[in-house]
């Protein structure tokens, strides 16, 4: 621990949450509180999950595990034993928050619902997370990141428009869940700080993928036009035309689009004028009028002639030198980053965005992202790495709870943690 002030140092959160709600716990955590993780005796099944760390498969080198339960102690606790329930109530008691993604009705068959914890603990909030929510015909049905991202509505957005669409190849919908059940527990607690009393916060993954359709439901209401996918394209609203959103160029690719307007104007005529300078702007481009550019009027094999033009001056370029011309002549372009390129990027770094953290276990430093946010008042950080499995079990179960090491050992032999 580095002293550091934290927005929540007297925050105690109990994580028992599986990798939909993993996320949840860390954001917590980074911002201070005091978050213990709860897996069964044998470690979280998360800890499967890979990449891992030299590509060994190993349950205490998942890279996945590091990066969403760091900042956050571990212990093992059996919640199918009835001992396990008790020692379970008694760490309640201290508890502000308890997070858990089990399906809606396991923790009420257990004798730890809502309503019962309540009666331990008046003040908890409770955040549920599930793919459907706790109510609904759908409350009991099961899902992955595909069938969350495809029935919030997201998958139908990604992809080629030629083709069908495609999932997004990283896992997101549980981060968006998981991101939103740490603002509702953040909000649930400034509520409880008014009013004294805690409440059970719903949500639902499916819900929190469809919120992110900023575009869609709008562009619905105010054209009747629903969106498609567009690919490396920007699809037009009013007409059929498709404009060049990504392209590739000497290593790699950028993010630029023609636009019409006032903005394309000014835009559109620096690059050509850019491009003259290199001799790559041809008769046709100089002599466009860009004052009266408008792509509603242009038929694809006419937008696809600038785009020819425009796309061999791209290749001509690395992303840095692109993206130092389009800075310095008022271009809206920019790269598109790899991880690599973010490991490099000046910004990040004089930010100290990338930092080291300690892993005893493994004698090494690994490179970590570092805080999500800045504030004048307060420094989030990452102060401790990932648990191992049961790591701060006598630290809690001797050191808070009272309980000897001999009743650790015995309920340890009994499976209990």
């Amino acid at each position: 621990m580095d002293g550091t002030r934290t927005v929540l140092e007297s925050f105690r959160v109990l994580d028992l949450t599986d990798e939909k709600g993993f996320l949840s716990g860390r954001i917590l955590g980074d911002l201070g509180a005091d978050v213990i993780k709860i897996e069964p005796p044998r470690g979280d099944p998360g800890r499967n999950i890979g990449p891992f760390y030299k590509d060994i498969p190993h349950s205490e080198k998942s890279l996945y595990w590091f990066a969403f339960n760091a900042n956050k102690r571990g212990i093992t606790l059996n919640l199918e034993t009835a001992d396990g329930r008790e020692i379970f109530k008694r760490l309640l008691k201290t508890a502000d928050c308890l997070l858990e993604s089990f399906p809606p009705g396991y923790l009420n068959e257990r004798g730890l619902g809502y309503s019962e914890l309540l009666r331990i603990n008046p003040r908890l909030i409770m955040t549920s997370i599930t793919p459907f929510g706790q109510t609904g015909p759908y409350r009991e049905f099961k899902s992955s990141d595909l069938v969350a991202m495809s029935m919030g509505g997201f998958t139908y957005l990604t992809g080629d428009p030629e083709r069908p669409p495609v999932r997004i190849s990283l896992p997101q919908a549980y981060l968006h869940a998981g991101a939103d059940a740490a603002a509702a527990t953040m909000i649930a607690y400034y509520y409880r700080e008014v009013s004294g009393e805690g409440q059970h916060i719903d949500v639902s993954i499916q819900l929190s993928v469809s919120v992110n359709l900023t575009q869609a439901a709008p562009l619905k209401e105010l054209y009747n036009s629903i969106s498609k996918r567009g690919g490396v394209y920007r699809p037009g609203i009013f007409s059929g035309e498709r404009t060049h959103l990504v392209w590739p160029c000497k290593d790699g690719f950028v993010n630029f689009g023609i636009y019409g307007g006032a903005l394309g104007a000014k835009r559109n005529l620096a690059l050509v004028e850019w491009m003259d300078e290199e001799g790559l702007a041809d008769d046709f481009l100089k002599a466009t009028d860009w004052n009266n550019f408008d792509l509603n009027q242009l038929s694809q094999s006419e937008l696809q002639g600038f785009e020819e033009r425009i796309g061999k001056f791209f290749l001509t370029h690395t992303k840095t030198e692109l993206y130092d011309g389009a800075i310095k002549k008022g271009i809206i372009l920019y790269p598109v980053n790899t991880i690599g390129d973010l490991l490099k990027d000046p910004q990040l770094r004089n930010r100290v965005f990338w930092i080291e953290v300690e892993h005893p276990e493994l004698d090494e430093h690994l490179t970590y992202p570092g805080s999500f946010i800045w504030s004048s008042e307060i420094s989030p950080s990452i102060r401790r790495r990932a648990p191992l499995i049961g790591e701060h079990n006598l630290e809690i179960y001797e050191g808070e709870l009272g309980l000897s090491r001999k009743e650790i050992m015995i309920i340890k032999e009994a499976g209990v943690i």
